[in-house]
């Protein structure tokens, strides 16, 4: 999937930006993982505090897309860490964004993916298994849908109802 990058894609999509099929995320997510720059569609999972169903979705094929997690802005515990992060790769995700924290940073940042989240902490989350996949999410007062697509890089992020030219 070749790269866009996100400003270009502003400057050039004003009218998708001003009827809101194009959306900037707020600048509050830290970059992580190897991944500077990374897009594709979306699998949206809103949990809190709570990281049985982020592992279930990463354990299927990923195809390339990008699991963007409502975990509700928690800054209590970790959503993702090390070991979902390998198997992110491994299944071929192009990444994560996590509305909450993610833990593992180091082996985060070795694997061949992108991740953004809030910040890093080092508890890991609850194991009951609540949530729901596939729902529209908001974070950060923007509504996210599943099959959206969603384009990262240094400059922010942006979600798009369609794909955007390159």
């Amino acid at each position: 999937m070749g790269s866009l990058a996100t400003a270009e894609a502003c400057d050039t999509n004003a009218s998708l930006l001003a009827s809101g099929d194009v959306r900037v995320l707020p600048p509050i997510f830290k970059i992580y993982g190897q991944s500077r720059a990374f897009s594709g569609p979306i699998a949206t999972l809103k949990v809190f505090e709570d990281n049985v169903l982020v592992r279930e979705l990463l354990e299927t094929r990923g195809e390339g897309r990008v699991l963007v997690i409502d975990g509700g802005g928690s800054m209590r515990c970790a959503l993702v860490g090390g070991n979902l992060g390998q198997l992110a790769q491994n299944m071929g995700w192009a990444g994560m964004v996590v509305n909450g924290c993610i833990r593992d940073v180091d082996e985060i940042n070795g694997c061949d993916i992108g991740v953004r989240a809030l910040a890093s902490h080092p508890q890991k989350s609850n194991k009951k298994g609540i949530g729901e996949r596939h729902v529209p999410i908001h974070i950060a007062g923007t509504v996210i849908h599943d099959g959206e697509w969603l384009y990262a890089d240094s400059d922010g992020i942006l979600i798009s109802k369609t794909e955007l030219s390159v």
